[in-house]
């Protein structure tokens, strides 16, 4: 027997498990789970998928196969695993069957799938949707959006399609002021974009105007599509899927996001949103691969790299960065961003002075000379160099463009302190920076060390000991309090924080921190 009955999957209790007699699923089970908790995800795909074929009624095993389908992209087991748990299926299931029929066009099957969408978030984006269809049946899909009461939390995603639908009978002028008067007038609005999307193949110089930036017209251009049920689902989708965007990964905006790329295979923002979802459920590897197809040199190359350097860095593909980066940087089209982007990852690798050219030209762009956080940039690079006199100069250069940024404070108040620097004027900027962001751990720390250096370790204590507490992972963090905690006589805690560091610590300084801790200070 599987013994799932205790299982429970995220906003959604996994069904009960039928009795398997073979010991073999079993097997093949606990592998898809291990391989799932090792963010392997094709791996625990295929072992859901053989285990679902032992136990084709099994809807334990179906619900951790349709979650892995999903992530997976494998449309026909999702579909199979909808089947099998049939009214135990999740709420976000419902979006499949929408899908296909969106993708299909076929006005009958769009009709009854929307009746799924009756639960939990989903319910905002049918009255919208059935706009659409109404629309597709020749009835009036305006009015019908009319009628969605004001202060529902439908109402926004209605308006929304109500200026699309406008847009998709021609009536560009009152779609575009429609859509203008929910989201304002600005070309990056989903609302805007996804009108340029209608009018992009016929209307290029309305779309010029409208979008003002020549990137997000290619973006359009890219993207251009007619008034489908497909178009109308898969925008409404990404639209929703980013609206549920955080720092980890949600199953139902991964749901969403896969959906989308169902209506429209084609539609380079969901496979961008889907990806981003993966990557923050833990798969990186296959975040990826959802990448891959993307042009690095297209419309949507930027955004494409804005998510595969992070993923290569989680990967521990560093030179895998940092070729692609360099590639960037040298290409004809490159421009200031590529050129910071492969200079950053240059630092990383402690190539300091090979970065500093980078640097420089990146300078020249003028989007960036009056920008304090290319300054910041500019000033790590020197400082990583060891041209502390320049980086000084870059710093204050910042701080004259951004004199109450936190970071900027904090580098040169740290800078000054470590380089020999005035420690009044030092600790004056630290102290300011502290009063900015209270919060931050690293200029709790930077606080602290500055009074530790200048004597006041006392002071400086209960500082580092917050950061500490804050950033257990930091190990610059753990050695200071190791070193305070020295100096104040706490021998046995000093020799605990800089092990502590050690376990973080890069490589380069891990015989200072073995020295420490064998001979202290």
């Amino acid at each position: 027997m599987l013994g799932l009955a205790g299982s429970a999957l995220a906003l959604w209790p996994v069904p009960a498990s039928a009795a398997i007699a073979d010991s073999r699923p079993l097997a093949t089970y606990l592998a898809a789970r291990a391989a799932d908790a090792e963010g392997q995800g094709d791996a625990a795909l295929a072992a859901y998928a053989r285990v679902l074929d032992d136990a084709p009624t099994d809807r334990a095993v179906a619900a951790r196969a349709y979650r892995a389908a999903v992530a997976g992209g494998d449309a026909a087991l999702v579909r199979r695993a909808i089947a099998i748990l049939g009214k135990e299926a999740p709420p976000d299931a419902a979006l499949f069957p929408l899908a296909d029929a969106a993708r299909a066009n076929d006005p009958a099957a769009f009709a009854k799938a929307l009746t799924g969408l009756d639960s939990g978030i989903l319910r905002v984006i049918a009255p919208a949707l059935q706009g659409w269809l109404a629309e597709t049946g020749g009835q009036d899909g305006v009015a019908l959006l009319d009628k969605v009461p004001a202060r529902s939390l439908a109402a926004r995603f209605a308006a929304e399609n109500r200026a699309l639908l406008l847009v998709a009978r021609g009536k560009v002028d009152a779609g575009v002021a429609a859509a203008e008067s929910v989201q304002g007038p600005t070309g990056r609005s989903p609302v805007i974009r996804a009108i340029a999307e209608l009018l992009v193949a016929d209307h290029p110089d309305r779309v010029a105007a409208l979008l003002d930036d020549p990137a997000l017209v290619a973006q359009a251009r890219a993207s251009a599509a007619r008034p489908t049920l497909a178009f109308a689902t898969s925008r409404l989708l990404v639209r929703l899927a980013r609206e549920l965007d955080g720092e980890r990964g949600s199953v139902i905006g991964l749901a969403m996001a896969r959906a989308a790329l169902d209506c429209d295979p084609t539609y380079v923002p969901a496979r961008l949103v889907l990806a981003t979802q993966i990557a923050r459920s833990d798969d990186p590897d296959r975040a990826l691969a959802l990448l891959d197809p993307i042009p690095l040199d297209g419309p949507f190359g930027e955004a494409a790299l804005a998510e595969r350097f992070p993923l290569l860095a989680r990967t521990d593909r560093d030179p895998e960065a940092l070729a692609l980066a360099r590639r960037r940087a040298e290409a004809g089209t490159a421009d200031g961003v590529d050129r910071a982007r492969y200079a950053g990852l240059l630092v990383q690798a402690d190539q300091a002075k090979a970065a500093l050219p980078w640097y420089k030209r990146m300078m020249k762009d003028p989007r960036f000379a009056g920008n304090a956080t290319a300054w910041l940039n500019y000033a790590a690079g020197l400082d990583a160099a060891g041209d502390w006199k320049g980086a000084r100069k870059a710093l204050t250069h910042a701080l004259a463009l951004s004199p109450d940024d936190p970071q900027i404070l904090n580098y040169l108040g740290y800078g000054e302190i470590t380089h020999g620097g005035d420690p009044v004027a030092a600790i004056a900027l630290l102290e300011r920076a502290h009063r900015l962001a209270k919060d931050d751990a690293s200029i709790a720390d930077s606080l602290g060390w500055a009074y530790h250096r200048t004597g006041d370790t006392a002071r400086a204590l209960p500082l580092i000991e917050g950061a500490a507490s804050a950033e257990p992972d930091n190990a610059e963090i753990a050695e200071h309090l190791g070193d305070l905690y020295w100096t104040a006589g706490r021998r046995y805690e000093a020799r605990y924080a800089w092990a502590a560091a050690s376990v973080t610590a890069e490589p380069r300084d891990l015989a200072r921190l073995a020295h420490k801790q064998a001979e202290g200070l």
